[in-house]
């Protein structure tokens, strides 16, 4: 099944991002794809000094964003988000990485909203015993406190173009 993404890197070191680069290109080359390097167009990233950022659509089979979040994650000073929109019988998927967080993985409505799956919010209603505690438990599920930390990594970033990684083959 093909489907598309983004890859948003908010902020590398500069001396990370040709490793990042290389890590993107790894994954196209496992999937198949003929990658003749990966070269991301970085711009300065406004909202952390000293960190640039980049972002990529990208076409490919159903779970390659999940691939690509598992290769940036060995970096683990990098703010990065990658959206993968739902295809014929796959749940879209939002992956958030915030340094000191780690990673964030829900399902994507065709919209782009999170969606919570039915068993985890039964868990968090069997397991609370509070107003506060069922609130602070759906901002977890939701995750609200890396979309937080990622809100002014993506305001910084104003209207920059995209260009499409494709899955070849």
């Amino acid at each position: 099944m093909q489907t598309r993404g983004v890859i948003y890197i908010h902020s590398s070191p500069s001396a990370v991002c040709p490793h990042v680069e290389w890590a993107i290109g790894r994954v196209l080359e496992r999937s198949g794809s003929a990658s003749q390097g990966v070269k991301l167009g970085w711009t300065p990233q406004h909202a952390e000094r000293a960190t640039m950022r980049a972002e990529r659509a990208w076409t490919g089979y159903a779970g390659m964003g999940a691939e690509f979040a598992k290769a940036l994650a060995q970096w683990p000073m990098l703010r990065f988000e990658i959206t993968e929109d739902p295809s014929a019988g796959v749940d879209g998927e939002r992956i958030m990485h915030v340094p000191g967080r780690g990673i964030y993985r829900a399902a994507m409505s065709a919209g782009g909203e999170i969606m919570i799956a039915e068993d985890r919010i039964r868990a968090l209603l069997a397991t609370t015993t509070s107003a506060e505690a069922l609130r602070n438990g759906l901002d977890q599920l939701l995750g609200l406190e890396w979309d937080r930390e990622l809100r002014p990594f993506r305001q910084a970033a104003g209207g920059t173009e995209q260009s499409w990684l494709s899955q070849v083959g």
